[in-house]
This record gives structure tokens, sequence and C-alpha cells, in this order.
């Protein structure tokens, strides 16, 4: 039988590295004072240093004898410390006999300013009374580095809100101007009839797509137009300005709503039917107003647009439908629904974009307005003039509140109630 050697014992290896870890730890109280990673002094009551370790002495570049006996804690900081420590650290300390983390500055014998956080405590004898302080100070330069750091990032960072913030406001000037400038200035005056408009952005960091004019055809008849062009921004604006003008155009060559449309929608087409397709809705007719009767005779069309709302003197609304309408300028040829009425005094014809109807409201803002909303809505106001009606229905608009996330553009056209009443136009 073969004889085996001797296994070493496990616990005598434990046993061994417990003792190099214990020797490891075998520093005098002395050594743990001198050589701490931090700060320590120990003053009397008045300041005065007893003992301060090297750690402190080097970062404040002095000698041990130049500081014990002869020097007060306060001697070690900077002019800011020592007001500071006056009015609110050793208040704080002889009150509560303790505190903690207190961001200083000492003073270092070159003339260099080191950042510290500072920890004193008031070591008593037997029968309470104080007998010196303990303070222990911790090198803060890293921190005050990286404070610095995040001032100058929070500077940094209000500047550029600050800049940004005025450079949305310059850019909403413009913005506003150039969509005035898509827009009539003020409303031809028709004879007989009373008219008021109202243009609504949904947002004033971009440029609508909404339009609306009214202007004479000829010393009689009178040419009017309301319309959404699809999208926004500055692509939906130079088609809002394209689509104004072209109207305006075809209106004096063939005043007919059909022609007009059609000749909006040929230009539509031929100038967007590449890459980037652009189209409207829109309604566009002619006023003639009958001076032998005091009545306005209406007739228009319209491309794929939300159907004009007629108010009656007696107190009804109702829809003028104009089904089957395309939209303007997606189609080389479309057809365009016409419908005609008649004013007579009292009366006022309502031209709008969707923006109005398609607000969302309730108190999740998931529905929408609607056009029946909106006939009894104005059945409410049937009889009032056009700039009342508008006026309500701006109001309403404000009642959406941020449910209106679309433009919106109105138009009333409105024979007076009396006969004396004075013509007007505006817009706004």
């Amino acid at each position: 039988m073969c004889s085996t050697g001797r296994q070493p014992d496990p616990q005598g290896g434990e046993s061994a590295a417990n003792a190099l870890f214990a020797a490891l730890l075998e520093d005098s109280a002395e050594e743990l004072y001198e050589g701490a990673p931090c700060g320590y002094l120990s003053t009397l009551m008045d300041g005065t240093v007893a003992k301060i370790n090297s750690r402190l002495l080097g970062w404040l570049g002095l000698e041990r004898g130049a500081v014990v006996g002869r020097m007060r804690f306060t001697d070690l900081l900077t002019v800011g410390g020592k007001l500071y420590h006056e009015t609110h650290f050793a208040p704080l300390l002889r009150m509560r006999g303790e505190i903690n983390g207190v961001a200083l500055e000492i003073e270092q014998a070159d003339g260099g300013r080191m950042p510290v956080l500072v920890s004193s405590v008031v070591k008593r004898g037997v029968s309470g009374d104080p007998l010196l302080i303990r303070t222990t100070v911790f090198d803060a330069r890293d921190r005050r580095s990286y404070e610095q750091e995040l001032l100058r990032a929070r500077k940094a960072a209000d500047e550029a809100r600050r800049q940004a913030e005025a450079d949305r406001s310059r850019l909403q000037d413009v913005l506003a101007v150039l969509q005035q400038s898509l827009l009539p200035a003020t409303l031809a005056r028709v004879p007989g009839v009373e008219t008021a408009a109202h243009y609504r952005t949904a947002s004033p960091d971009q440029l609508g797509g909404d339009f609306y004019d009214l202007f004479p055809i000829d010393g009689t008849r009178f040419a009017f137009f309301l319309g959404d062009v699809c999208g926004k921004g500055p692509e939906a604006a130079s088609v809002t300005s394209l689509a104004r003008y072209t109207l305006r155009a075809a209106a004096l060559h063939d005043p007919d709503p059909v022609s007009a449309l059609s000749t909006l929608n040929e230009v539509l087409h031929e100038r967007y039917s590449g890459s980037d397709p652009r189209y409207c809705t829109a309604i566009y007719g002619v006023l003639e107003p009958d001076p032998a009767t005091g009545r306005v005779h209406v007739r228009l069309a319209s491309g794929g647009h939300p159907p004009a709302l007629v108010l009656r003197a007696g107190g009804t609304a109702d829809f003028l439908p104009t089904p089957g309408g395309l939209l303007v300028g997606i189609l080389p040829a479309a057809h365009f629904a016409t419908a005609a009425t008649t004013l007579t005094p009292g009366d006022t014809l309502l031209l709008y974009t969707d923006g109005l109807t398609e607000a969302r409201t309730g108190e999740d803002r998931t529905a929408l307005y609607g056009e029946e909303a909106l006939r009894a809505f104005a059945a409410g106001r049937a009889g009032e003039p056009p700039h009342a009606v508008i006026r309500a229905l701006t109001g309403l608009l404000d009642d959406f509140g941020d449910g209106l996330d679309d433009d919106t553009a109105l138009l009333a056209l409105g024979m007076p109630a009396h006969a004396a009443a004075p013509d007007t136009g505006t817009a706004g």
C-alpha cells in the first residue's frame, strides 16, 4: 500500500490570509491622522489651531510651526470665507454643536485659493463644557470644477434658449407679415351688401394655406371666393398666392363660377403635376345685387369644399348643397358642383374652411365639431348682420383652444335687415 503525503490544512491558508490582512491594518493612530486623504485639525474654542495633519499643511503650503498655536482657523480662510465663518458657520456650530459639508475656500501660501468642504464638531468634557473643536476638511476642487462646468452649461443653455425665443419671435413677425400679404387688406364695398371676414392661423410658427377675397368684376357684379390649400408652410403659401391671383384674373376673363374654377384647376395641375402634387378646395361665386327688388342673386361653384351656409332673417340656417365637386388641381379635367340662392334683407351667406368643422372638442379632444353643430350654432345667429355672425364664430374658435389645429377662414356676405343700413366692408 502506497503512503500518501500530508494534505495541506485549509484552515492554515485562511489564517495566513487573515494575518496578512491584519498586518496591513497595523497603522498607528498618528499614521492614520497624518496620512488621511483629508485634512484634520483641532482648535481651541477661540479658534486657535492646536493640531493639524500633514495633508492640510500640504494644501496650505505652510509649516506646522507657523500654524500650531500661532494661527486661528479663520486665518486659513479667504476673506469671503472669514466673513461666512463669523456670520454663519461659527454661530450655527455654537448652537448645534456640529455642522457638516459647508463649502469654504482656504488661502494657500502662494496666494492661491482652494475650494474645500468643512465639517466641525464640538468636543465636550464630562461636565458638558466645550473643550475644543475638531474639524475635517475635504478637497472640493474636482467638485468645484464640475459645478463650474454645470454653471457654464446652464448659462450656455439659457443663452441658447433666449436666442431661440428671440429668433422664434422674429420668425413669427415675418410669418405674420407674409400671411397678411396673402389676404386682402379690405373687402370690396358691394352696394346694399354688408361683408365681414376673419382668418385664424392654428400656429404662429407656420404659414397657413386658407384664402379668401371679394372684388368687383364690372359695374354690377362682384366675385368672391374662399379656399383651403392642402398642407402648410412656404409651399402651401406659394399655392395660396397662385390660387388667389389666378381666380382674380380668371374672373375678369370669364366670371362664370365653373369657368373660374376650371382655369384654376388647369393652372394648379400643370404647375404641380410632378412629384410634388398640390391641390386645394375652393368655393367661387358671383354676387349680382338687384336695386329694383333689393335682393342679391348668388351663383357659385364648389371644388370639394364644405357647403356654404345660408342664414335666413326668419331664424333658420341651412346648407347650400354642392355635392360631387372635385378637388381643384388633382385631375386635368374636374367636375365642379354649382348652386344658386337669393339673399333678401336680413339674410347672410357664410363660407368657412374645414378648420372650423374639424376642430377637436370634448374633454379628451377626440370628437370633431362637425357641420351639424355649426348649422345649429349659425341658426342661433340667423337674422344678425355679417359682422355679428363673424364675431360669434370668432368667440367659438377661441373656445376650442388647443382643439383648433388647422387654419380657419371665414367670409360672411349679407343683406342689411333694413334698407337704410350703411354699406360696410371689413376683414379681420
